[in-house]
């Protein structure tokens, strides 16, 4: 259909090869400027906490953090720009191995992951950590996308366009709930819904999971303690200052002391102790103290940019499978940026949801750079 479009367009066939063969150098570059801002922002975030070391890991070594992070940062632009040579035909062969990859993985986490903070999300391999959720993520949405590909008509049928996609969001959530880990259960909720959205899933069967949601939301706060006062801070963290609502309450603090020029880069004052998980699942909170709204409004701003691209590409995507997986996977990357801004804002309950390319932690960023990888390598097979 593309082909066809752009010779009724008046292309010749072998400019229009030509433009199949590009590199989308937007896209690098606004991940690379986000990339940048992100690995400051944790320098800046993170070394008093390094500094002062409470936990004794980093030695007091103040820039033990920011030197990781560089690390995963390299080793991640390599693995994206890795991933941008593979064909698109790649990821939809060895989907399906890709999602049972990440079901083992999480499958041993309740019995040899590493726990922190009272859960259990982590497998230590050496040194470091691997946290197998953020897999999960990128292999719901190229298992779908190929799934759909292969149902193709039937998915508007039980046997073949729910039951399958149903069975493996499951499987995944009960896993994550054994760690508990509910906000990747619920990112992973929603990309699937809206993977099957776009793959042609009748209008009644979202209506149906949307019951079956709110079922499921009263289960988890009548049976789940963790999940109900989560949701007594939200509706009033204040309450409850030095307890459940204190990292809230510092982060809104945080947030408020910016106005709107922020304090500086490097000059924020809730870092030093104040304020949890600083340079990780809050540091917006840090950029809106240091950048004011200003900054926190530009940041956003190339995030949109990130994300509409994203779904440029997917739009000009030759066929279904790259369309799925671009839309998807930007899909995933505004719905993490929505939700952390929304969290540590107070908008909804607390939850540790990461921003992308700024938050600390290495299987996030390589993951979130891998993602960026494939639609690199959907777009040098786009159409313009």
């Amino acid at each position: 259909m593309r082909y066809d479009s752009a010779r009724l367009a008046g292309l010749p066939a072998s400019a229009l090869k030509e433009r199949r063969q590009g590199f989308d150098a937007d896209l690098f570059l606004l991940v690379l400027l986000l990339l940048t801002i992100g690995v400051v922002m944790v320098l800046s975030a993170s070394f008093a906490r390094a500094y002062y070391d409470p936990g004794h890991v980093t030695g007091g070594n103040a820039a033990y953090y920011f030197v990781r992070q560089l690390v995963f940062a390299a080793l991640g632009v390599a693995l994206m720009l890795f991933c941008s040579r593979l064909p698109m035909g790649f990821y939809r062969r060895y989907a399906m191995a890709f999602l049972i990859f990440s079901l083992i993985l999480l499958a041993l986490v309740p019995f040899i992951g590493v726990r922190a903070n009272g859960s259990r999300r982590w497998l230590g391999v050496g040194g470091f950590t691997l946290q197998p959720s953020e897999l999960s993520k990128l292999a719901v949405i190229l298992s779908f996308s190929a799934l759909i590909c292969r149902f193709g008509g039937k998915m508007k049928t039980l046997r073949y366009g729910i039951l399958p996609f149903l069975g493996i969001l499951a499987l995944i959530v009960g896993l994550l709930v054994l760690e508990p880990h509910f906000s990747a259960s619920l990112i992973i909720l929603a990309v699937g819904a809206v993977m099957l959205f776009l793959g042609g899933v009748g209008a009644g069967w979202f209506l149906a999971a949307f019951g079956a949601a709110g079922a499921g939301l009263f289960v988890l706060l009548t049976f789940f303690p963790y999940a109900s006062t989560r949701i007594v801070t939200w509706r009033d963290p204040f309450s409850s200052s030095t307890d459940e609502g204190y990292q809230i309450v510092q982060s809104l603090l945080s947030i408020g002391s910016g106005g709107l020029s922020g304090l500086g880069l490097g000059a924020s004052r809730q870092k030093y102790l104040f304020l949890p998980e600083e340079h990780n699942d809050f540091i917006f909170s840090v950029i809106a103290e240091e950048l004011g709204f200003i900054g926190c409004a530009l940041i956003l701003a190339l995030f949109a940019l990130l994300i509409l691209r994203g779904y440029w590409i997917a739009l000009h995507c030759p066929d279904r499978f790259s369309f799925l997986v671009c839309a998807g996977i930007s899909t995933l990357l505004a719905l993490q940026v929505f939700l952390n801004v929304a969290v540590v804002t107070n908008l909804i309950p607390c939850t540790g949801i990461s921003l992308p390319f700024f938050s600390y932690g290495g299987t996030a960023l390589l993951i979130q750079l891998g993602e960026i990888g494939i639609l690199l390598s959907a777009s040098r097979e786009t159409v313009f």
